[in-house]
């Protein structure tokens, strides 16, 4: 499994306009049209468009 990074200040917005908490997801792939995203604590995935 890959490793997520902490996401810039632009995905932060992004991943809390989709509804969900920033301080808990990690960016796995930063796609022009979605991000991939890893949860902090249990590891599940999530794709997010753009």
């Amino acid at each position: 499994m890959k490793h997520g990074k902490r996401p810039t200040r632009r995905q932060s917005l992004q991943i809390k306009a989709a509804g969900f908490n920033a301080d808990n997801w990690l960016v796995a792939k930063s796609l022009p049209t979605e991000l991939h995203l890893i949860h902090r604590y249990t590891s599940d995935t999530k794709i997010i468009a753009i």
